[in-house]
């Protein structure tokens, strides 16, 4: 082999020298010239600049998938793959040279180097490293070594989220790059991908992406490394090391500086380095990466040309030839080879492959490219069909390609999804390029182009779309050209700058939308800043002159202006006056900023005397003196709801005149509570909570707003639930009253139920429904039905409320009030005692001026309901014994509780008393046996304390507080209901109220 390197000259040094630059300008030196490249895309993008300058008519685009060829074109740009092997052109250029050592392509470069020659110029472009090796095979050949026209510096090692912009982020498979660029998304706004798997048009688009600022970031393979002139200043390693076909190695220093060199650009220094998972690199080869110094090329690739094609074993042994030059090294079987070997043991190959024209055409079908990266069985197998239909038909069959090419024929599918589907037609564009090889080839190259073209543009679009945020990524690249910004904002707060959406206005807020961290998520916020200046003075303007239709009130405490908050009130020194703090940026400032929150005010205190009318008025009000003040004072402090038993002194106190005035604003004087009626509404019992609430910190307290959609839907009692703040129950209307709470106005009308009971007087006729012996009645229907509560439930509310229960049979009861309606027979008396006479608490005679509820229930005698309701004994139920007299429910007679009723609670703990307790005896007894003590549900002969919930909060009629709140500790003494001398009975004073309306009633009696 005899070799000559005249006329050849070798223009050797790193990277950024200008050696792609300098071949184009020779090239257009002469009237024709071939130029081959390593890569597809940088084909490309030397195609490109050659078309500027000479024309696009004169330049044409030869690769394996890819075919530009103008009539006449002077000049041609090829992948070395795709370059002749002869050539009549004045000029050939060969790009990075150095590939020639690379296993599995550097015999294809080998061969072009020693084999290919320009008739004028032949320019060997690559690494310093390639000078000892082309000098030795080359002799005579010119070598121009061209220094760097800038720096490179190592950086050190910093995390991927650190990286300055600009940079390029190096690793070595497609999980990889995928993941670096998800995590740069999400913490820098998005990042362009280069992959060698991608089609070229989507490696250009994303380059593109990179070079044109819409990305400060570059994640990519070594791919960067093959003479991409990209505007990058940092190169930092994610990975050191690759598959390179054969096994995982560790890049050798030639190969890092190789991807290294790419920071920089001209005369811009560069840096490089490598992230946090990947281990600092030692002084030595930073030095040689530095310096450029490294391994000198010993051998390249080769394998020979001089192929037999007499048969398929005369080809095989040509490929195995050794060469015969030192510094050549025979190649590993390539793809094409490796094919060759598995086809060679298909029969039906045998068979067919008998001479040399079909031999030659078996070897020229085995160079189709594995663009699908597959076993080497499965691309054996696709090229045994073509083969076939090659020398059968002497096309491939285009049915059979159609069907192929319609299959990857689809643009939806994610990125792995459409990276196959681009490869498998990259294989039927290469078939349709092949010369011969198609009946009608062009129909074939423009129809695997559009299809390729269209599913590379759908995966540019998956990769922008998962790896680049467009709103950060557009702003950013204004906001470093120091651009004014546009802005506008929507109907519904949306804000647009640039036309890409960076966040919500929210009343007087802004808030950036999601993905915008990061940064430069300030100069995102202060672009956007300054475009709502201007909106926030108008929006300040027109809520200034909004109505308070426009404005609302919510249960959180927020003002809300058209549905959005502007302000929250929070405590203040007076309950009914909430402080107002204004929710609104510092862009809202001075003037506009004022009239705002005085606006809101406004609105917030009309609104609250509006819905809370009575309360505000009574809090204003300038016509009462005295006690009747400071009664007024604790109305408005308690929130429109006072205990009457704990003002009891002061409401005794009170003259007609006074409780009059007060009377005047809506106030009512309950038995059991001081109340204003018209504030047990949904509406002002929200707002009386969440006044409450705001002054006790009790938006958060469990049970807050639950109870008033129990009240909205009219609901007169309700199961208390424990884990509840029990002061909202009060808040929203409700006495709580243990296991049960009631709203209050019921209870008033349970009170006027009760009244009549305890002043009625044995032996007067008619006697009411519920009435017993004058002190103490039964629980009527009546009473059930106001309170929407069941016998069990009415024990609970009646306990709550202070009074006690003693039970009796049915028998007895009905035998004691035949003998009370016989009295009354006999005397036929009609007395009308006063409230002092009856026995009754003294909060319930001082109600009588409240106005009595109707009940219209239906009249029913104690004995007969107790009968009624008495259930059968569990024993005789169950023993069948028709003898056994079933055991019947007590009648419950209520009556005011004691003190001596507290006492029996507390001198024996535990001892429960017994009902059934007869007139005049402490114990009933039955047949010589006690009586069995009753449960909860059938009343107890004694109760303890007065209960509400865990703690008592009132006594029957509101008795006063020192009447029962002691529990002494001495033992408790039997009550005696009869057999005691009858009271005296006391002269009415005339001066009384209670005179006063007893007159009134006998004036309209006549």
């Amino acid at each position: 082999m005899i070799l000559s390197g005249r006329g050849v000259t070798a223009v050797l040094g790193p990277t950024n020298t200008g050696k792609t630059h300098y071949a184009i300008e020779r090239m257009v030196a002469h009237d024709s010239g071939v130029i081959g490249l390593p890569l597809r895309l940088l084909a490309r993008e030397v195609y490109t600049r050659l078309v500027e300058k000479v024309g696009h008519h004169n330049v044409a685009l030869i690769t394996g998938e890819e075919k530009i060829a103008p009539h006449r074109a002077r000049y041609s740009v090829c992948t070395v793959e795709a370059m002749p092997r002869e050539t009549t052109a004045s000029f050939v250029a060969i790009d990075e040279v150095q590939l020639a050592g690379d296993l599995e392509r550097g015999h294809i470069f080998t061969d072009r180097i020693l084999h290919l020659r320009g008739r004028g110029e032949t320019l060997l472009l690559g690494a310093a490293t390639m000078r000892p090796i082309l000098e030795y095979l080359l002799p005579g050949i010119t070598v121009v070594e061209r220094p760097r026209m800038s720096q490179l510096l190592y950086a050190g090692s910093k995390k991927i989220t650190r990286l300055p912009n600009r940079s390029a982020i190096v690793a070595f498979s497609a999980d990889e790059v995928y993941a670096i660029a998800e995590l740069i998304r999400r913490q820098r706004g998005g990042a362009a991908v280069v992959l060698g798997a991608l089609s070229p048009r989507t490696r250009n688009a994303q380059v593109a992406l990179y070079q044109e600022g819409d990305v400060d970031y570059l994640v990519a393979t070594d791919a960067i490394g093959m003479g991409l002139n990209l505007d990058v200043d940092h190169v930092a390693f994610a990975q050191d090391r690759k598959f390179d076909g054969y096994q995982y190695r560790n890049l050798n220093p030639a190969e890092l500086a190789q991807v290294a060199g790419r920071a920089g650009r001209h005369v811009r220094d560069g840096t490089f380095g490598v992230t946090g998972r990947v281990d600092p690199f030692d002084e030595e080869l930073v030095h040689r990466i530095e310096s450029h110094e490294f391994d000198r090329v010993r051998v390249l690739q080769w394998r020979s040309k001089a192929l037999d094609f007499s048969s398929l074993k005369a080809l095989k042994k040509s490929l195995e030839a050794a060469p015969a030059v030192t510094g050549l090294a025979r190649a590993l079987p390539a793809v094409d080879q490796q094919a060759l070997e598995h086809l060679g043991r298909y029969p039906e190959i045998i068979d067919v492959a008998t001479t040399p024209e079909r031999v030659e055409k078996l070897w020229e079908a085995c160079a189709l490219p594995d663009y699908r990266r597959i076993t080497p069985a499965q691309h054996a197998d696709l090229i045994s069909t073509i083969y076939a239909d090659l020398v059968r038909q002497g096309t491939v069959n285009e049915d059979f390609m159609a069907e192929q090419v319609r299959r990857a024929d689809h643009t939806d599918g994610e990125i792995d999804t459409l990276s196959a589907r681009i490869a498998q037609i990259r294989t039927w564009t290469y078939v349709s390029n092949r010369p011969g090889w198609l009946a009608d080839p062009t129909h074939w190259q423009e129809k695997t182009r559009e299809i390729e073209d269209r599913l590379s543009d759908a995966l540019h679009e998956r990769l922008t779309k998962r790896f680049v945020d467009r709103r950060t990524s557009v702003l950013m690249k204004r906001l470093r050209e120091n651009a004014m910004l546009e802005a506008e904002i929507s109907v519904n707060g949306d804000v647009f700058v640039e036309g890409h959406h960076v966040g919500q206005l929210a009343g007087f807020r802004f808030t950036l939308a999601a993905g915008s961290e990061g940064t430069d998520a300030k100069a995102v916020q202060g672009a956007a800043h300054k475009a709502l200046a201007l909106e926030f003075e108008a929006r300040a303007a027109r809520l200034h002159a909004a109505g308070n239709g426009d404005l609302a009130l919510s249960s959180d405490g927020l003002v809300r202006w058209l549905g959005d908050p502007v302000a929250r009130l929070t405590a203040s020194d007076h309950v009914m006056r909430p402080r107002v703090i204004l929710l609104a940026d510092e862009q809202l400032q001075a003037n506009a900023r004022e009239h705002v929150l005085a606006r809101i005010e406004r609105f917030v205190n009309h609104h609250i005397s509006t819905v809370l009318k009575p309360l505000d008025d009574i809090s204003r009000a300038e016509d009462l003196e005295g006690l009747a003040k400071g009664l007024a004072f604790q109305i408005v402090e308690s929130l429109g709801v006072l205990f009457r038993r704990d003002v009891a002194e002061e409401v005794k106190s009170l003259d007609q005149e006074s409780r009059a005035s007060i009377r005047r604003y809506g106030v009512r004087f309950g038995a059991y509570h001081i109340f204003i009626p018209a504030l047990l509404k949904p509406a002002p019992a929200e707002l009386i909570t969440l006044l409450w609430a705001l002054k006790n910190d009790g938006l958060d307290k469990p049970g807050y707003g639950e109870l008033i959609p129990m009240l909205a839907a009219g609901r007169t009692s309700v199961v208390t639930d424990p884990s509840f703040e029990r002061t909202f129950y009060r808040l929203a209307g409700f006495r709580f009253l243990g296991k049960r709470a009631v709203r209050i106005d019921i209870l008033e009308r349970l009170a006027d139920l009760i009244r009549p009971l305890l002043q009625w007087k044995p032996g007067t006729q008619p006697r009411p429904e519920g009435a017993y012996d004058g002190r103490r009645f039964v629980a009527t229907t009546s009473m059930l039905s106001i309170l929407g509560a069941t016998p069990d439930d009415m024990e609970e509310i009646l306990k709550g409320l202070g009074y006690r229960a003693d039970a009796v049979t049915a028998e007895e009861a009905a035998a004691f009030l035949a003998t009370q309606n016989g009295e009354a027979a006999e005397s036929g008396a009609d007395a009308g005692p006063e409230a002092e006479s009856t026995g009754a608490p003294a909060a319930v005679t001082e109600a009588a001026d409240a106005p009595a509820a109707e009940t219209g229930a239906a009249e029913t005698g104690a004995a007969d309901r107790a009968a009624a309701e008495a259930p059968v004994s569990s024993d005789a139920a169950a023993s069948g014994d028709p003898e056994v007299p079933a055991e019947t429910r007590p009648v419950l007679l209520w009556r005011p509780g004691t003190r001596q009723d507290n006492q029996r609670q507390g001198g024996r703990h535990g001892e429960q008393r017994r009902g059934g307790q007869r007139h005049g005896q402490a114990e009933g007894r039955e047949g010589g046996r006690r009586q069995p003590a009753h449960g909860k549900s059938q009343g107890k002969a004694w109760e303890g304390k007065a209960q509400e919930g865990k703690g008592s909060e009132g006594r029957p009629g509101g008795q006063r507080k020192d009447r029962g709140d002691r529990h002494d500790r001495g033992k408790p003494s039997p009550a005696k209901f009869e057999g005691r001398p009858p009271r005296k009975e006391k002269p009415i004073d005339p001066d009384s109220p209670f005179a006063k309306l007893a007159a009134l009633k006998e004036q309209m009696k006549k």
